[in-house]
């Protein structure tokens, strides 16, 4: 049995699921509380989907939908999980897809109608999980707690996109989920580190305290990139923590040729997928839409799946480019996918990444050329 906890987010649709679990992983990691979320529903959601601007959420947004193959792949990854979870599974599952919940140790339910509260305490009883919170949640109205033991009870509001405001009964609940959420940062980082491939691994946190990145509301910016690259030498290494996809990349590219490796919550550590360029690619697991000016081409990536699974990925050929141009790589994928990318159209003149919250611009990862150097900005606004 998995050591680590598995709290699920359940409630009918519209109930803020989404806004709320954003809420709560944020707390949480303010808190130094080490946890991953795992999206276990296809809609195309994440945190970069409360942080984006509403226009560009609306661009980038993918529905998908359940299917025996999507929930077998949520399954797998929940019983092998190397961190404590947080599960957003989606509003209407059906029996098949209760499976996902024999996963999970615990629940929170939230619902804007009692009969949705009772439908989902009967389903999380059902499956045996631990309920550490029943929510009311309202559009217009303050926030109110009922109960507080054993299970926390109160009506929740004003759960809207793009607020990022965490009122009384979220914090609250963040609290619980601390107490749930046993395992510290330092221990699962010990453990994690103990158990990296290479000698040498780059630890996120630790690299932002060596350039100097205040420690409150820690959030890397392009500029820092520069200062970040000279702390990394020239060797194999793995790369650990939270970070923007644009830094994962831009580490992976100064170690290469040599090995790299990512801890990816659901897989441990692996390297990023080996990736090819071929002008007969054709679209699979990955699609791709091509946009190209003078100077580079851009392409922005799509899963050619609900949920993208590593080993499918792994191998895939990609559509070589003009080597003359650079690259800008865009897409809501994962950070091993990325990277392999990157890894892939290293040898262009520059390679910039694009950040699903910062859709207008592609930051410079490598270079080879003076006018783009890393860290640098590359406008895309209007180029579409």
């Amino acid at each position: 049995m998995n050591p680590f906890p598995a709290i699920l987010i359940g409630g009918p649709p519209h109930s803020g699921k989404s806004v709320l679990t954003y809420l709560l992983t944020q707390e949480l990691r303010r808190q130094g509380v080490e946890h991953y979320v795992l999206r276990a529903c296809p809609d195309g959601e994440g945190d970069w989907s409360q942080e984006a601007p509403p226009e560009t959420v609306r661009l980038l947004r993918q529905k998908g939908s359940f299917s025996a193959d999507f929930v077998d792949r949520v399954c797998r990854d929940l019983a092998q999980r190397h961190l404590p979870l947080i599960v957003d599974a989606g509003g209407k599952p059906t029996r098949d897809q209760e499976r996902i919940f024999d996963h999970c140790t615990h629940a929170v339910l939230i619902s804007a109608t009692v009969e949705g509260l009772t439908e989902w305490r009967e389903r999380a009883e059902r499956h045996g999980l631990a309920i550490i919170a029943e929510l009311h949640s309202v559009l217009d109205g303050a926030d109110r707690i009922d109960a507080d033991a054993p299970v926390l009870r109160g009506q929740i509001g004003s759960l809207e996109r793009h607020t990022g405001a965490v009122g009384p009964v979220a914090l609250a609940l963040a609290q619980r989920l601390k107490q749930v959420l046993i395992y510290t940062d330092v221990e699962l980082k010990a453990y994690h580190l103990s158990h990296a491939p290479t000698e040498l691994v780059i630890d996120i946190d630790h690299l932002a305290r060596r350039i100097g990145l205040p420690e409150r509301e820690r959030r890397w910016q392009p500029d820092d990139l520069p200062s970040a690259l000279d702390e990394v030498p020239d060797t194999a290494l793995s790369i650990y923590g939270r970070g923007p996809n644009w830094l994962y990349a831009a580490l992976a590219l100064r170690a290469a040729p040599n090995t790299v490796f990512l801890f990816d919550p659901r897989l441990g550590w692996q390297p990023p997928v080996s990736l090819t360029c071929a002008s007969s690619a054709a679209p699979a697991a990955v699609s791709w839409q091509i946009t190209t000016t003078s100077e580079w081409t851009w392409i922005e990536m799509q899963p050619g799946m609900p949920y993208l699974d590593y080993h499918e990925i792994d191998g895939t050929t990609l559509p070589a480019c003009d080597p003359q141009r650079g690259i800008v790589l865009s897409g809501k994928i994962p950070h091993w996918l990325t990277v392999g990318a990157a890894l892939a159209y290293r040898h262009h003149p520059w390679l910039a990444i694009v950040q699903a919250q910062e859709y207008t611009n592609g930051i410079v990862v490598t270079s080879g050329v003076q006018e783009h150097r890393p860290g640098s900005l590359v406008a895309l606004r209007g180029n579409r």
